[in-house]
């Protein structure tokens, strides 16, 4: 199999911190691999290594077989890297911001003027290609920085966060432009992002990575299929009662009961509707009361949930709650 990218235990460390720590990912050429995890879980910093933006403390990486610290310039003309952060000149229009990146990368005029406008039109921005990007939409703007990406047509593409800030309608739309461009281009991308359902949309693969490291990694579908049939979550009135309810769980019978916030505990089971019951009789034994119950399938949340002991909303928010058995890092379950 040929890869695209192989990094060997890559690590960054800035002071004493390891931002990432002995990575190692082999992505076959042509995939959608998705990077999930909060801010400051490391996504950023291990794209900014593979990009040649910042050089590993340790270990290494080959992107298109080239080596990112002693061939850097050629993993650069292998690549094309779509920031989180609008970097579009709005002063130009959308046709000219295009045209300044394919001049930028060496393309002959008749190609580059022919690949801008096969690329506006599959981002559907032919009719605005000529007004001034500072009039775009955010949905628009978006668009037009990943057409931007692929000008050159590079043989690897990092998005990191590509629909960061946007609505869900206007995320779904940039998902399906993502989707068009891959199998148009065949190109493999990197897809860093904290929302679960887009990584579940598009990528062949994800890895959830936390604190720095890759604590899963496969396809959605076995990912979730790992988790079981069934997720019960019992909401419970008195945050207080999460550890005692927690602990009851585990004891009788639950083997995969992980905190859900502040105030619901979630059990990954098989014959959920079964064992609803169950779970409800321990807490009433317990004097606990129950202020809601769920059963779903499960989703890449609560693989996330199952493999950190927290979900991205927590981590977005800074919620600490009681999530490990010891109140503060959960133990990881490789």
């Amino acid at each position: 199999m040929l890869y695209a990218i192989e990094t060997n235990r890559i690590t960054k460390r800035f002071g004493g911190v390891a931002a990432v720590s002995n990575v190692s990912l082999s992505i076959p050429q042509g995939e959608l691999f998705g990077l999930l995890g909060p801010n400051g879980a490391g996504k950023t910093t291990l794209i900014n290594m593979l990009s040649t933006m910042t050089d590993p403390s340790d270990g290494g990486a080959r992107v298109w077989g080239f080596d990112v610290v002693a061939d850097a310039h050629l993993v650069r003309q292998s690549i094309g890297v779509v920031f989180q952060d609008i970097t579009l000149d709005e002063r130009l229009t959308g046709r000219e911001n295009l045209e300044i990146h394919g001049r930028l990368y060496g393309l002959e005029g008749r190609v580059r003027r022919r690949r801008i406008e096969d690329l506006l039109a599959l981002v559907d921005l032919t009719d605005r290609a000529d007004s001034l990007v500072k009039t775009y939409s955010g949905g628009m703007l978006r668009r037009l920085q990943i057409a931007r990406g692929f000008v050159h047509n590079p043989h690897i593409l990092f998005l990191d966060e590509p629909t960061l800030g946007l609505d869900p309608q206007t995320r779904m739309h940039i998902w399906e432009y993502i989707k068009v461009l891959t199998e148009e281009e065949g190109v493999t991308i990197v897809l860093t992002t904290h929302y679960l359902e887009e990584a579940d949309h598009l990528c062949d693969r994800v890895a959830i990575i936390d604190h720095g490291e890759i604590v899963a990694i496969d396809t959605p579908e076995a990912l979730k299929s790992q988790l079981g049939g069934d997720v019960i979550t019992l909401e419970v009135e008195d945050p207080a009662d999460i550890t005692r309810l927690r602990a009851l769980c585990e004891g009788n019978g639950f083997e995969r009961v992980v905190s859900r916030g502040s105030s619901a505990v979630s059990m990954a089971v098989r014959d959920g509707e079964r064992k609803i019951p169950h779970a409800l009789n321990l807490a009433s034994g317990a004097g606990i009361p129950i202020l809601s119950v769920s059963l779903h399938k499960p989703a890449l949340d609560d693989v996330f949930l199952h493999h950190t002991g927290r979900t991205l909303r927590d981590k977005e928010t800074g919620d600490t709650g009681n999530h490990g058995r010891s109140g503060t890092r959960p133990t990881r379950r490789r």
